[in-house]
């Protein structure tokens, strides 16, 4: 964590020293700027390890920065989202936003949002994923559960892949169905639903109950490990 930069973009003074108080307690370096276009500039020219960027600017919204910044970086993105904003909140993680909070937050899930974001882009080959007696071999394309190996079929694999390399990450519902099936099936939510379910009834201890293959009301699904923010 020692040197690890947070770019903080906020326009309001009041969350900006309250980011910045909090984040330095937490080992990070912070610097903050309050526009769209001072965050693109800071990106640019001092690349952060992180930004954490609020969806209300004055000059632009935080999507429209975060589909910008896509263009050119990967830089792991946070956005701060107040309650009634939940369209623009999809939107900005279809537009590459690695995750959100919604103020007012906790600072306990802010840094292990902020955590799960950094070690997603840390470098690595392709990883081996542990949920509870559940493991995911990406590179070996095999799941096991207590040991003994699950039969999934190439849908359910590529489902559970893309969702085990982003660990943490929500995924809305249009980026899993253009990743999984193609462009053509954006909104065939259903699909989605059934091999989501399909899914539970092979890895969840308790299907009725999911631990691990979680759903965000509204929004998409994200694949948590124990010990991962929920």
């Amino acid at each position: 964590m020692s040197g690890t930069r947070v770019l903080v973009v906020d326009d309001e003074p009041q969350i900006l020293q309250a980011l910045q108080t909090m984040l330095r307690g937490a080992g990070y370096e912070v610097e903050a700027v309050a526009t769209g276009k001072e965050a693109l500039a800071h990106v640019a020219l001092q690349p952060p390890d992180a930004v954490i960027l609020d969806l209300v600017l004055p000059d632009r919204s935080g999507t429209e920065v975060c589909r910008e910044l896509r263009t050119w970086s990967q830089v792991p993105v946070l956005i701060l989202s107040a309650v009634g904003e939940e369209r623009e909140k999809v939107a900005a993680l279809d537009a590459g936003a690695d995750d959100y909070v919604t103020k007012p937050f906790g600072i306990d899930e802010l840094l292990a949002r902020l955590r799960a974001a950094l070690r997603r882009t840390a470098p690595d080959g392709e990883p081996v994923v542990r949920l509870g007696d559940v493991e995911i071999d990406l590179e070996k394309r095999s799941v096991t559960r207590g040991g003994q190996r699950v039969s999934l079929t190439p849908r359910e694999f590529a489902l559970l892949a893309l969702l085990a390399r982003n660990e943490g990450r929500l995924l809305t519902h249009q980026t899993i169905l253009r990743e999984v099936w193609g462009l053509a099936y954006q909104t065939e939510w259903h699909y989605l639903h059934v091999y989501i379910s399909q899914l539970r009834r092979k890895l969840e201890p308790d299907p009725t109950r999911p631990r691990y293959l979680l759903t965000e009301p509204g929004a998409g699904y994200r694949l948590v490990g124990p010990g991962d923010p929920s």
